[in-house]
């Protein structure tokens, strides 16, 4: 008969494993989550005020963005796993997030939706591709000095400008640039500052500083 003792569970091992950066990089996807549930919240109820506190999630979710990496570089504990946590998590804020408060608040024609598809898809591989390259453009101290094309986080400018749209009750019907017909599907000239900010972040031209 085998006395051995079965080996004990680990729960909760992957959590154990996180460091202190990783809890703000969680933090970061918590409050991109928040925003898009206040969004579909805006959808169900038609209170402007869950809008705005969607749109006040993503400017927290970029300063947890800020302090994951300070930290990971205060503590020297940056590893692959917070990296790719890093780029999850920034999908969710500042790739689908913003998308989501975009559609809530009117721009939600058919080649709206071709847009702000567009802009998630450059998002996602703007962030891959960072994740690929990061080995190649490091110098010999081991750091990225620049990015190519802008970094995801800047979406957070589309978000100011429909926090703005939303104060002065220019959403739905009454949107900026109103509404044209194209085809089949309706099209809202303001959704093209989303194909603007996905061109620049697949951009291989553009070199912006890395802080």
């Amino acid at each position: 008969m085998n006395n051995a003792n079965p080996a004990r569970p680990r729960h909760f091992s992957m959590l154990r494993d996180f460091h202190l950066a990783d809890w703000f990089t969680l933090a970061n996807a918590f409050c991109g989550t928040g925003a898009i549930f206040a969004a579909m919240r805006y959808l169900q109820e038609g209170v402007a005020r869950d809008l705005l506190i969607g749109m006040a999630l993503i400017p927290l979710a970029f300063v947890f963005d800020a302090l994951d990496g300070r930290i990971a570089r205060w503590r020297k504990v940056a590893s692959t796993l917070g990296r790719e946590l890093d780029s999850l998590a920034d999908v969710i804020s500042f790739g689908v997030a913003p998308a989501a408060l975009g559609y809530a608040c009117g721009l939600q024609g058919g080649w709206d939706w071709m847009v702000l598809s567009f802009f998630v898809g450059c998002g996602v591989s703007r962030l891959a591709r960072y994740n690929v390259t990061a080995e190649q453009l490091s110098g010999d101290e081991g750091k990225v000095k620049y990015f190519e094309g802008t970094p995801i986080p800047t979406s957070l400018l589309l978000v100011i400008v429909l926090a703005v749209a939303v104060l002065q009750e220019r959403i739905g019907s009454d949107l900026w640039l109103g509404m044209h017909r194209l085809g089949p599907w309706q099209f809202h000239p303001l959704v093209l500052m989303y194909a603007l900010s996905g061109a620049l972040m697949i951009s291989k031209t553009l070199h912006i500083p890395k802080p």
